[in-house]
């Protein structure tokens, strides 16, 4: 799947970050003061592929100014202790509580932070070309890479796959487009807007964080250009290992929709149309006997939503409530795959 995509991902059913404007504008040339760039990773439970990606990163010829990782556990970091090239940080499990850490450990130093997740695997020109984009345009405040594929498609990609699609690709062309939101495997944001008026990811979005992506963007859109930028490319393995239950993805589905509803950071006919996709894509996957994807627990945990939602009860953190009880038995992926 390309950023440019607006088709539903297998991953969670999520609607892309669809293109508001489809005017476009070149990059002008960089300023001569640089700025200063932090690459944050949020992980949990998946060291082996954590490492992976950063000895990846460490290899390439851009570098960031910090290189910041937040796990719930040090064991989550395994083998980067002893890195000087890697800032480990401990912070309260969950999506949104441990880039809110990153927020922190950043903000004293730090004028544009990348969010990447654990398997985004850039481009080698991928850091350059989103910083030129908020050198040069002072009126972005949060951009999004080009995803050249997308894991969640299809069980996950192996970390050679995705050399191979970014070697195949080459260069792209450099442009931005607005966007209603950026997504969030890669998430650059400026932090000036951030600190000034005191922004966090929801932590009310409890554990994987579903749709963090588009209430921060909508928060820090009215403070800036939410962007889309073309040539700065990278590959989401999205591998699934370490993501939630299906019944927990189910619920937040549907309940967290209705609370950025709530909010005011998702327009009710997004958040409706995003809520009925998904529905129908379970269904339907339960009907075609969709081996990659826990269906049953993912329709379950709709209509337990949708349950709670009439009764008045509904919340994104009722999912902390909810065991793990086995889901109906699934066909093992032909790839291994991963958390987001």
């Amino acid at each position: 799947m390309t950023a440019r995509s607006a088709e539903t991902s297998r991953q969670g059913d999520r609607i892309a970050p669809t293109t508001v404007s489809h005017d476009t504008e070149a990059i002008a040339p960089l300023p001569s003061q640089p700025l200063r760039i932090a690459i944050g990773i949020a992980s949990a439970g998946r060291p082996s592929i954590l490492l992976e990606t950063i000895e990846y990163l460490a290899g390439l010829p851009d570098q960031p100014q910090r290189l910041i990782v937040c796990v719930p556990g040090i064991d989550d970091a395994a083998g980067l202790a002893d890195r000087l090239d890697v800032e480990v940080i401990v912070g309260n499990r969950g999506l949104t509580s441990q880039r809110n850490s990153i927020i922190r450990a950043a903000a004293a130093d730090t004028d544009v932070l990348i969010f990447l997740d654990d398997d985004f695997i850039p481009a080698a020109t991928f850091l350059s070309r989103m910083g030129a984009v908020f050198a040069t345009k002072p009126e972005v405040a949060i951009a999004s890479g080009e995803v050249l594929a997308d894991g969640v498609l299809d069980g996950g990609l192996e970390m050679s796959q995705a050399l191979q699609v970014l070697h195949t690709a080459g260069e792209g062309s450099e442009r931005v487009t607005d966007v209603y939101n950026a997504y969030g495997c890669n998430m650059a944001v400026r932090l000036a807007p951030v600190l000034e008026h005191a922004l966090t990811f929801d932590e009310q979005l409890p554990l994987y964080g579903w749709l963090e992506d588009v209430d921060f963007s909508r928060s820090i859109a009215r403070y800036g250009r939410s962007v889309r930028v073309e040539g700065a490319r990278g590959v989401h393995l999205g591998v699934r290992s370490g993501r939630q239950p299906g019944r927990r993805l189910g619920y937040s589905q549907v309940a967290n929709p209705i609370y950025l509803i709530r909010k005011g950071t998702m327009s009710k006919t997004r958040a409706i149309t995003q809520i009925g996709r998904n529905i129908l894509a379970n269904a339907l996957g339960i009907v075609f006997n969709d081996p990659l994807v826990d269906r049953w627990g993912r329709l379950n945990g709709n209509l337990l939503a949708i349950a709670d939602l009439l009764a008045g009860r509904s919340a994104p953190s009722r999912i902390l409530e909810f065991g793990n009880p086995p889901s109906r038995a699934m066909a093992s992926p032909p790839i291994a795959t991963k958390r987001r």
